[in-house]
């Protein structure tokens, strides 16, 4: 078990695709009644379609940082919005998937602090069965963990998938590392 500095459990929530304004204001409601129970340590949301249901913007991203979301994941409807290109190179907490092409702007996994100053890595990849072609998540995945795990224990992944079969097979492929 990984405990914060207080030497409690740490407590992470992971939203899953927030959709248009409905899933936006169901995050400014819900987050505050769940933190009623004891605070999150770190909130990580995929908002890939918060943006009228596809895409992100800055707004969208602004709002839901502001509702105590610490980072934010996306993955293949990042870019519906063509605003985000230059915001996402600016933005750290805004992450696309890891295995999109080089060059593409904005990154695909960092280093955060938690509320209270652990370090917790976040990977952001997209599958391949059923979505676009990108690079192998897997080959993506055993690249930025090894490199991640130099800086902390504590990695999370969103994977961004279509296929059932591929997400249980990242998790299979990264057991006991992240």
């Amino acid at each position: 078990m990984i405990s914060n500095s207080e030497g409690k459990p740490l407590r992470l929530l992971m939203i899953g695709d927030i959709v248009g304004r409905s899933g936006r204001r169901a995050v400014k409601e819900t987050i505050p009644l769940l933190q009623k129970e004891g605070d999150f340590d770190f909130v990580i949301a995929n908002g890939e379609n918060a943006a009228g249901g596809l895409g992100i913007t800055r707004k969208v991203a602004d709002e839901l940082f502001s509702c105590n979301v610490d980072v934010i994941t996306t993955g293949n409807h990042v870019w519906s919005k063509k605003e985000i290109h230059s915001f996402i190179s600016r933005e750290e907490r805004l992450i696309r998937p890891a295995n999109f092409p080089p060059g593409v702007p904005g990154v695909g996994g960092n280093v955060f602090l938690t509320k209270n100053n652990l370090k917790i890595a976040v990977i952001n990849l997209a599958g391949r069965t059923f979505m676009p072609a990108l690079d192998c998540p897997f080959r993506k995945a055993d690249e930025l963990v090894l490199k991640l795990s130099g800086l902390t224990k504590l990695i999370v992944v969103d994977f961004h998938a279509e296929a059932t079969s591929e997400k249980v097979a990242l998790g299979w492929h990264l057991a006991g590392r992240v």
